[in-house]
């Protein structure tokens, strides 16, 4: 039996003030279900992605709210990891499909954030932090500066380094029609923008996003150019940077990354496209060394010399990474796995990665204390 992707549906991201919670919700799972052939009778389960619902709208029944958006009475499971919410919700449905207890799936993440007041949003993130770090006013911005200056010292990764991430990713959401940002940047556009904290500046950080993002998952014999998902795992560290060994790596995506290869019977160099959590610029950088894609220290470099960019040997972030494309926090890992699916497939138009044949994505919750990998193949 075979874990494939038959159906994908995705809402634009951004500032979505026309659209409520729930059309957001009904427009990305209405559109995947279209998609993958199926009846909504015939879904066995759903598992619902969301971080933030319960601290901004005090709603926290959401499995059974998308159950009966659709008008089914399977099973229904709301899951929370915080950024990684889509990531583990994917892992639950894909396990829930191998142990033989479901056949069709539906995993939908979906966040609206953009209602509410910065601090509002600030504070029900920082839910995912420890209480230590809390206490101590610390921010999420905060909490990657500290990771970033450590970065920087030890390694001599550099302000440009960083921000070439952004400039890459800008231009790949450039080329995205449901990315939040769709404009090119410069070095000197991030370089020059207001400092949040240093060295992040306003254009080292992900946005506030609305949006949903849905996928089918199905068992299958033949997987008929739907693609596979041959890896799933989850790892987890400390929530606090202060009891990490290291806060220039982030364990649990190596541990997760670690094990997603040995289940796929794959390495590192195999991988021709990736989507991962580039929450700020230095999380893809850290991203890309415990990955295994460079070595430990030269993500900067990596990144800089064009690796990465379209047209480079493993093309990371095509759409726009939760930088341009937006961070709609439940839906980002669910939209990753989309994204490599149409990579996979052939459908990513302008953003197409020539001959993908074997895709990742990396999903991460909080400063990197769940950690979610998942490959696909075709």
């Amino acid at each position: 039996m075979k874990v494939a992707v038959i159906g994908t549906g995705i809402t634009k991201f951004g500032e979505l003030w026309d659209k409520s919670f729930y059309d957001l919700a009904e427009e990305a799972a209405s559109h995947a279900i279209l998609e993958s052939k199926i009846e909504p009778g015939q879904i066995d389960a759903v598992f619902c992605a969301n971080m933030l619902s319960g601290n901004l709208t005090g709603q926290n029944h959401l499995g059974a709210q998308v159950t009966s958006i659709l008008k089914i009475h399977c099973p229904a499971y709301t899951i929370e990891a915080a950024c990684a919410s889509g990531g583990v919700a994917t892992n639950l449905a894909y396990l829930s499909i191998l142990s033989g207890k479901a056949k069709n799936v539906l995993v939908i993440g979906v966040e609206k954030m953009t209602d509410f007041t910065n601090a509002e949003v600030a504070s029900g993130l920082m839910g995912a932090a420890s209480e230590d770090e809390r206490q101590a006013g610390l921010t999420f911005p905060g909490l990657y500066a500290l990771m970033a200056n450590a970065h920087m010292q030890k390694f001599k990764t550099t302000r440009r380094d960083l921000a070439n991430v952004a400039v890459k990713n800008h231009y790949h959401g450039s080329l995205n029609e449901n990315a939040q940002f769709q404009n090119r940047i410069t070095i000197e556009k991030v370089l020059e923008s207001p400092p949040v904290a240093t060295p992040l500046t306003l254009f080292d950080c992900s946005p506030m996003s609305d949006g949903a993002a849905a996928i089918i998952l199905s068992a299958v014999e033949n997987t008929n150019n739907s693609p596979q998902i041959t890896a799933s795992a989850v790892a987890t560290d400390t929530v606090g940077l202060a009891k990490r060994k290291s806060i220039t790596e982030i364990l649990a995506t190596k541990i997760a990354a670690q094990n997603a290869y040995k289940q796929a019977g794959i390495t590192p160099a195999d991988i021709n496209v990736a989507e991962v959590h580039d929450c700020f610029t230095i999380a893809e950088i850290i991203a890309m060394e415990d990955l295994g894609f460079c070595p430990k220290g030269r993500g900067g470099k990596y990144i800089s010399n064009g690796s990465t960019k379209l047209g480079g040997s493993k093309p990371i972030n095509t759409s726009g990474g939760l930088k341009a494309c937006g961070h709609p926090v439940g839906a980002t890992g669910i939209k990753q796995i989309i994204e490599i699916t149409k990579q996979l497939k052939g459908e990513a138009e302008k953003r197409q990665v020539k001959s993908a044949k074997i895709g990742l994505a990396h999903n991460i919750g909080g400063s990197g204390a769940t950690a979610a990998v998942h490959i696909l193949q075709i």
